[in-house]
């Protein structure tokens, strides 16, 4: 009796999976019918393929330096925080105030760098 209940599951699932399969075929037919937005042209460039490339490589070379800003800025923070934690329980204050000022230091001058580059980048 247990076998038959087995194939049974078996079965259902089988058909279950044939609906899915079926349903994932139809779904880039789906949102192509719905009309999808058009691929957004990058900052700056834009005439031809040579151009349009530049354009998306400055607008990632951009996203590259937001992302390190933030992982600095990140870096700083965990950095400042566990120098405040060591400072609490040992009492080197001088340690701690050292730590936040050279964090916002480093904070700014990668801010600047990456706003400096900016134009660089440009085609």
């Amino acid at each position: 009796m247990k076998s038959s209940m087995m194939i049974r599951h078996i079965a259902r699932a089988k058909r279950s999976l044939a609906h899915l399969v079926g349903l994932a075929m139809c779904l880039p037919g789906i949102a192509m019918a719905q009309g999808l937005p058009e691929l957004e042209e990058p900052s700056t460039g834009g005439g031809g393929l040579r151009d349009t490339m530049q354009g998306y490589l400055y607008d990632f070379g951009i996203l590259i330096g937001l992302l390190l800003a933030t992982a600095v800025f990140l870096v700083v923070g965990s950095a400042s925080i566990a120098s405040f934690k060591e400072a609490r329980e040992r009492e080197t204050w001088g340690k701690f105030a050292l730590t936040v000022v050279v964090g916002v230091v480093l904070v700014i001058a990668i801010i600047w760098l990456t706003t400096e580059a900016a134009p660089i980048l440009m085609p």
